[in-house]
């Protein structure tokens, strides 16, 4: 189970710390203190229930299925080596976050704007609902990389909250960011080499 819980992290934290609507719009609310910890909680348990979702309902009847489990592993794979390239890309270009600002500052519209950014936004369910579902149920205990995954979400948004005042000028620069796009390819591509070792004897 640990050993699927480490995958569950390392690929949750790959998949969601990357430059994008989400991420800027979460440090946004930080940087204005607009209820910042009512959107990191929305967020969070937001892929806390696709991810659940995609392990528990979705993952199991792929994981039944030893064809869609082979393409599952492969596709799997496929995509995590493409999300390591894009990464990878943006390390070399150097591409900054940049906070949003022109959200309301009700508790009410700041609700509305978070589920609007999380949940119309088809990254996310091929992230955690796909993604995530499928990578979990090719592991020896599901319920380990979920836990995996969702505590690098938590992790990863409530920190982001957290250290909002001191990241902002520091993740402006493309510099830093490519520190971080270097490190989220490397894990992506471990990752994916860890999906397809099963498969390995048969090649």
């Amino acid at each position: 189970m640990f050993v699927s819980l480490l995958q569950g992290l390392g690929t949750g934290a790959g998949l969601i710390v990357a430059i994008g609507a989400q991420n800027a719009f979460v440090l946004g609310k930080g940087l204005r203190r607009e209820h910042p910890w009512l959107v990191a909680a929305l967020c969070a348990v937001c892929d806390w229930l696709l991810i659940g979702l995609g392990v528990l309902g979705l993952g199991q009847l792929i994981a039944s299925q030893d064809t869609l489990m082979l393409l599952a592993r492969v596709g799997g794979a496929a995509f995590l080596l493409w999300q390591a390239w894009l990464a990878a890309r943006r390390a070399m270009t150097g591409e900054a976050l940049h906070a949003d600002t022109a959200t309301s500052g009700s508790r009410r519209g700041v609700i509305v704007a978070t589920l609007t950014v999380t949940l119309l936004n088809p990254q996310v369910y091929l992230d955690t609902l796909i993604m995530l579902g499928a990578i979990g149920a090719a592991q020896a205990s599901p319920l380990g990389f979920y836990l995996g995954a969702s505590i690098a979400s938590f992790a990863w948004f409530f920190g982001l909250v957290a250290a909002a005042g001191w990241l902002a000028p520091r993740l402006a620069s493309p510099w830093v960011w490519r520190g971080i796009d270097g490190g989220i390819a490397l894990v992506l591509v471990g990752v994916a080499c860890g999906l397809l070792a099963p498969l390995y004897p048969h090649l």
